[in-house]
């Protein structure tokens, strides 16, 4: 058990003695606030708790303990033990007052005494003090000039934190503008083609994409994607990838030869180490054909007039993970009058309610075909509120991202 001390902390001692000691702590209390204002390092206030503890207290044997995502030794001086390797322990952490430290203390029965540092109740701060010869040093002072250092530290740390924050707080906003320039700027809402899209990030950053692009006067691009991640590198690969596919558009309208070279680009930035679900889709309003890919993405649903609906499941597996896509098939169907190609990420389906129970892409299909003669916006709000009456208190789980095409 620690023992608390018995005697006078200054000992007894001489009053010419006394204001020299007392003119020394003024002086390196006067030292410590000019670097503390001066902004100096941690590593440099450091230095001047060394120096002040060793030349003008005269300790033989010091060590420091700060508390910095677990308790480490900063200052360590004329110990046979490397206390900068020696962790502290629950008997150490645990002292409130200061003390002498008891011999079965070990390795830490080579110092004499032990300040703890505490700024409103919460230890900052452990000092270790040997090799102490003649008279008691003022420990209050020691307590004083400690708890200045460390909390002018602890103050650096959550400067830099508020700057990295900052700094993260800009770059989420940067990532959220170029998340928002990917998203088409108007969508088509009359002639043969009417378009409504939805996009619901479950994080700051989602992983979500979606596309339209008039090729022609009868032919238009639709698809939707999903990167593997989420936040800041998603974005930015799912930025590469709206440049690369919108590149690609303009060269060709072969639907295989685009995956392919998708799958290229993606592979290459990101390493094999993120992949990208997507479903591509071509409509001609003329010969109302919609010719399509999908890679390994939740298949679409269509439903014609008489409420029959079916899944666009033909196509490939992700993109991004092999350097050449193992198989690759286009489908095509033709597209009814008045019949609706809905588009979904996995948000959708896999949001779950109370029970566990999935969503579903069954759920969803049964809900297009009873209420596939809403209009598009009408369409989007009864799917909003079917979900989180699906849920529940249950959050969900993903970005959830949403486009209805209703072809006349």
């Amino acid at each position: 058990m620690l023992m608390t001390l018995k005697q006078p902390l200054s000992g007894s001692i001489s009053t010419e003695d006394l204001l020299h000691l007392r003119q020394l702590e003024l002086n390196s209390l006067l030292e410590v606030t000019q670097a503390i204002n001066a902004n100096l390092s941690e590593e440099s206030l450091y230095k001047i708790f060394h120096f002040t503890l060793i030349a003008n207290l005269q300790i033989k044997k010091l060590a420091l303990y700060v508390h910095d995502e677990g308790w480490s030794c900063k200052v360590n001086y004329g110990t046979k033990t490397d206390f900068k390797t020696i962790r502290l322990t629950e008997d150490i952490t645990g002292i409130k007052k200061i003390g002498e430290v008891p011999d079965e203390y070990i390795p830490f029965n080579e110092f004499d005494y032990i300040l703890p540092i505490a700024h409103k109740n919460q230890p900052l701060a452990f000092v270790l003090a040997g090799g102490i010869k003649g008279k008691l040093p003022d420990f209050s002072f020691i307590q004083t000039f400690t708890n200045i250092i460390i909390v002018a530290i602890e103050n650096k740390k959550l400067a830099r934190k508020e700057l990295r924050q900052e700094a993260l707080r800009k770059e989420l906003e940067i990532a959220r503008e170029v998340q928002a320039m990917l998203f088409p700027k108007t969508l088509p809402e009359e002639g043969h083609l009417k378009i409504n899209a939805s996009y619901f990030p479950h994080h700051t950053i989602g992983g979500d994409y979606y596309d339209y692009v008039k090729l022609n006067e009868n032919e238009h691009l639709i698809c939707i994607a999903d990167v593997s991640g989420k936040g800041i590198p998603a974005a930015i690969l799912m930025s590469n990838f709206q440049a690369s596919l919108r590149t690609l558009v303009r060269q060709t309208l072969d639907l295989k030869q685009t995956v392919n070279e998708l799958n290229y680009l993606i592979k290459a930035n990101s390493k094999g180490e993120r992949f990208i679900t997507f479903f591509i889709a071509i409509y001609n309003a003329e010969n109302r054909s919609l010719n399509y890919i999908n890679a390994g993405h939740n298949p679409p649903v269509v439903v014609n007039a008489e409420g029959q609906a079916s899944f666009l499941e033909i196509g490939t597996t992700v993109i991004g993970v092999f350097d050449q896509l193992p198989f690759i098939e286009e489908g095509s169907i033709t597209i009814d009058s008045k019949s609706l190609l809905f588009l979904y990420t996995d948000g959708l389906t896999e949001t779950s309610n109370e029970l566990g129970e999935e969503y579903g892409p069954e759920m969803l299909r049964e809900f297009l075909v009873s209420n596939m003669n809403s209009n598009l916006k009408d369409l989007h709000s009864s799917i909003v509120n079917n979900l989180n009456n699906f849920r529940g208190n249950k959050p969900f789980p993903d970005d959830i991202t949403f486009v209805s095409c209703l072809i006349s």
